[in-house]
């Protein structure tokens, strides 16, 4: 049995495919408690992390994807680091994204992409949804079993986002290949090949990078132009490469939260065949079924914020320059929150209080995508897809399943999910 008291979350791999025993340790304890390894704040509890990711004044989002990895590149000194950070942010990981910023350049950076995120915009990705949904099933359905994660969850997340983003139609396939989730058959050259195993992200800014440059000197009516000729709050222009970038922070983060969001979702139909049943029977139940899953599986496990200044979270003290840790998926399983939160339910009352999209400044601005995005996956999964169940020879008989998960501290999702079902048409 593990000792919750002595292991290292950040290397164990043992918590990696049900961390929630660990975090209702650490709850328990107390919802804000110092982990034993690099002194790491953990904040478990529900109210103590909204506290934590509506208080950017306090907490700077500097080190929100590496947490205490690398160490710091500063001496804490004085009662106030905000100077410090500021000075020393461009050595930072991943410093030029907005998940990182901090107000007011994370307003500025944020702005581009709420010019692009507006309701007639959502309606028309809606519309390629429907279609994309039906040709994804296509690829797979005649096999009466396929990898949901390579076949559909993927493919289909990333579709959705290049569609959002405005790329060409012509350039989808390329977009498949290089970001790992080509289509069946497809051939992948060698320069592909070494492009994934290298920098699929760098291509990304590459491609984005033409993009922008070509709708600035020749604007169209598409998408990309709206994006390419977007200002910001004060009127001003931005530059190229922050334009790319807030593009390719959606790629990344769209793609990967919602592939982790469907995953999971076919993951509970094929587990409580009842609640598959009920779904099939009323299909406005699928709302509450994504907001649920969300909160059962959120697909960041955890995020880390750096304290400015000395201050307290909840009751407990934190000291200046102190790394916070803020688990959500802890969170939404607060019992203080949730009645029973370890039970997948239908009929959560409260449950579109999860943040599995977090709180704040930083909540993810691509949730009401991803919402939409399981809504249309499950509506047609279902039409199409009889009898949904989990592939007992990959995973394992009903009540022993064996499921792998993404080795990392900070996301949580599937590594592969086998499933079976008959075709409906």
């Amino acid at each position: 049995m593990t000792d919750f008291d002595t292991v290292d979350y950040f290397t164990d791999q043992s918590l990696v495919p049900d961390p929630h025993p660990y975090f209702d340790h650490m709850r328990a304890k107390c919802p804000v408690t110092q982990e034993p390894t690099f002194g790491v704040y953990a904040v478990t509890g529900y109210e103590e992390a909204a506290e934590v990711l509506k208080n950017s004044a306090e907490f700077s989002s500097a080190i929100a994807v590496g947490g205490p990895f690398p160490p710091l590149p500063f001496a804490i000194e004085g009662e106030d680091i905000t100077d410090l950070i500021e000075q020393h942010r461009s050595q930072l990981p991943m410093y030029e994204h907005m998940v990182t910023m901090d107000p007011p350049n994370h307003t500025y950076a944020r702005s581009l992409l709420n010019r692009l995120l507006t309701p007639a915009r959502l309606k028309e990705n809606e519309d390629f949804m429907w279609r994309l949904a039906d040709r994804q099933i296509d690829e797979f359905i005649a096999q009466g079993k396929c990898e949901f994660l390579a076949s559909y969850a993927k493919p289909f997340s990333l579709l959705v986002v290049a569609d959002m983003l405005g790329v060409p139609e012509e350039d989808h396939e390329a977009f498949r290949i290089v970001l790992g989730a080509p289509r069946p058959g497809a051939q992948v050259g060698a320069l592909d090949n070494e492009i994934v195993a290298s920098n699929p992200l760098e291509w990304l800014d590459e491609k984005f990078s033409a993009y922008i440059s070509d709708r600035r000197e020749n604007p169209r009516d598409d998408v990309l132009t709206s994006l390419a000729l977007a200002k910001y709050p004060d009127g001003s222009t931005p530059e190229v490469i922050d334009v790319v970038r807030s593009a390719t922070f959606l790629f990344a983060a769209g793609q990967e939260t919602t592939a982790k969001l469907l995953s999971a979702s076919l993951r509970v139909l094929g587990d409580h065949p009842e609640v598959q049943a009920q779904l099939r029977a009323d299909r406005t139940l699928i709302p509450a079924f994504i907001e649920e899953t969300l909160r059962m599986d959120s697909p960041v496990k955890s995020g880390f914020r750096l304290a400015k200044r000395a201050t307290s979270i909840g009751e407990t003290e934190i000291p200046v320059g102190a790394t916070v840790m803020v688990c959500p998926g802890a969170a939404n399983r607060d019992p203080r929150r949730f009645d029973n939160p370890h039970e997948f339910r239908l009929d959560r009352a409260n449950f579109r209080e999860h943040m599995a999209f977090g709180r704040g400044v930083h909540s993810c601005p691509g949730g009401p995508l991803a919402r939409v995005e399981g809504r249309v996956s499950i509506e047609r999964i279902l039409d199409r897809l009889g009898d949904i169940g989990i592939d007992e020879e990959k995973h394992g008989p009903a009540g022993a399943r064996d499921y792998t998960y993404e080795p990392t501290f900070i996301l949580r999702g599937l590594s592969d999910l086998n499933i079976t079902f008959n075709a409906n048409s």
